[in-house]
């Protein structure tokens, strides 16, 4: 599936594979087909979102042969399959843009950076801070992709205080009604994190100081700047606008449910009812 995107009058085109993630049905298989699209993004500047898995294998597939042993795709392994991809992508359109959106392991890391300064990548709140335990027992925890290994996830932690901004946050966030996360179909894919994300990295780093993850001093103010926007601004050639934000540990409450008025929806938020980070903009 492509789609196409405006930030601030900058274009972008969003690619999804087919059923790897919500709504994602009409999804892209045959990447050659589009190589002349992405030729001409290349020539016109854009950027292309990738979300950077590939699909499961189905579920009464024959998986080995005798001849050639076949490895079997699932959701835990569905993004490191995807990575050879971006290496073909970006060395076939060296200088076309890209985004390998919500990396959620170290694989991904480690694929982002062996590609030139074109390919940079983005980083949930929630990944910073969940692994395969929490949404295994968890609706409220369940994404696409989903949260892998506490390696990756460290990964990802220093990922966002040392990458040196070819990692910044895309929160992903994504507000299913509480019968979509609980209901008798499949559970939707989708972590709600707004409008504490914030505040969840801020957490999530917290506990990487506590943990001997990152180191303290790492955690600088130009650092969350840049994750939180300036590397993002700088990959999308969006100009800052000057607004900033006042942060305040553990002075907000992360609400139980979110209800829209007028509307018989309710959206359970990430991490409900724990205190984070209050955001106040200035």
């Amino acid at each position: 599936m492509l789609r196409v995107k405006r930030y601030q009058g900058k274009r972008t085109i969003g690619l999804t594979i087919r059923q790897s993630t919500q709504n994602s049905s009409s999804g892209v298989l045959d990447y050659e087909t589009f190589y002349p699209v992405f030729a001409e993004m290349e020539a016109q500047n854009m950027i292309l979102n990738l979300h950077g898995e590939v699909p499961s294998t189905p579920p009464h597939a024959p998986l080995t042969s005798a001849s050639e042993p076949a490895t079997a795709i699932t959701i835990l392994n569905a993004e490191p399959a995807f990575l050879p991809t971006l290496k073909n992508l970006h060395t076939r359109f060296p200088k076309l843009r890209i985004i390998l959106e919500h990396c959620s392991t170290a694989a991904a890391l480690s694929a982002v950076r062996a590609c030139g300064p074109t390919v940079a990548g983005t980083i949930t709140a929630h990944h910073l801070s969940l692994i395969i335990d929490d949404w295994a027992g968890d609706p409220f925890c369940f994404c696409k992709p989903v949260a892998k290994t506490p390696e990756d996830r460290d990964a990802l932690l220093r990922a966002v205080v040392g990458s040196e901004g070819r990692f910044f946050l895309g929160t992903d966030s994504a507000p299913h009604a509480l019968g979509k996360k609980r209901g008798e179909d499949k559970v939707a894919a989708g972590v709600f994190t707004q409008p504490y994300a914030v505040g969840y990295v801020l957490d999530a780093l917290t506990k990487g100081v506590e943990r001997g993850v990152v180191k303290e001093g790492d955690v600088t103010k130009e650092v969350l700047e840049g994750f939180f926007s300036g590397w993002g601004r700088k990959f999308y050639g969006v100009q800052e606008k000057g607004a900033r934000i006042l942060v305040r540990k553990g002075k907000e409450r992360v609400v139980d449910v979110l209800k829209a008025e007028g509307v018989e929806v309710e959206v359970v938020p990430f991490r409900r009812g724990e205190a984070t980070w209050s955001v106040e903009w200035k």
